[in-house]
């Protein structure tokens, strides 16, 4: 008896749960042409994204469509999670703009993530991109979440760029991190056989630290100057390792 009495209860608990649910997903459906409606205002409203359509089912609106820069994408995304009653966004818009050879969209991000944030301790992130059918992976370290926002941004603003994917990683915050970036800079740019890049307001020189451990990337022009780089590193106080990845730039033989 006890046992028929357990089965009754599950069922009706079940029963209670598939009604729960029906009438959530009623309650999300009496919005979809509100939705869809305001939706598309948002969209219209904006010159960039008229070219993008937007369908609501139980309060999930799916975005379909082409535009010509990936940020475009992610903007008529965040509009659409604006408008009241929004479940959640299925974003399928197409990034139909400019087409570019990896190669040359690898190179022409490289640059452009070369001077993001100049004038913003740039000199303590190091970020790079790679190419594959116009999809981008963007990696490296930043040492705050804004210069990591800020090379997202430079990317998905970038003509013939796809779809990115953020493989950045942030350093933790910690003051004993960035008494090693300001000495490690001062070692490095202020010696005179590496001054010469301090011209250089991107600062060749990445110096990036991460729990005490200091590492160098970037280009310099030649092997001695890596070197250097690599002792001057060495010499400052708490770093506990050092890792020298700079590269050196390759040198054109005279004819």
């Amino acid at each position: 008896m006890r046992k028929i009495v357990r089965i009754l209860s599950l069922f009706l608990a079940l029963g209670s749960f598939a009604v729960g649910a029906s009438a959530a997903t009623s309650g999300a459906s009496q919005y979809d042409n509100a939705i869809q409606s305001k939706v598309t205002q948002k969209l219209d409203s904006k010159k960039q994204l008229r070219n993008v359509q937007a369908s609501v089912e139980g309060g999930v609106v799916t975005l379909t469509g082409n535009v010509d820069l990936y940020q475009q994408k992610l903007d008529a995304a965040k509009r659409a999670r604006k408008v009241s009653h929004v479940q959640g966004v299925h974003n399928l818009i197409a990034v139909a703009g400019q087409e570019l050879p990896d190669a040359q969209l690898a190179a022409r991000l490289d640059r452009k993530l070369y001077y993001d944030r100049i004038g913003y301790d740039n000199l303590f992130n190091f970020v790079t991109a790679s190419v594959q059918d116009g999809v981008v992976v963007v990696s490296g370290e930043t040492r705050t979440d804004t210069d990591r926002d800020s090379a997202l941004s430079t990317v998905a603003n970038t003509p013939g760029v796809k779809d990115v994917v953020n493989d950045i990683k942030v350093a933790p915050a910690s003051f004993f991190d960035d008494q090693i970036r300001v000495r490690a800079a001062r070692a490095i740019y202020r010696d005179p056989v590496l001054s010469q890049y301090a011209i250089d307001p991107a600062f060749p020189i990445r110096i990036v630290v991460e729990n005490g451990h200091l590492s160098l990337y970037g280009t310099v022009a030649s092997e001695m100057d890596k070197n250097v780089a690599g002792i001057r590193a060495g010499e400052v106080f708490g770093a506990f390792s050092v890792q020298n990845n700079l590269q050196v730039a390759r040198q054109t033989k005279a004819s």
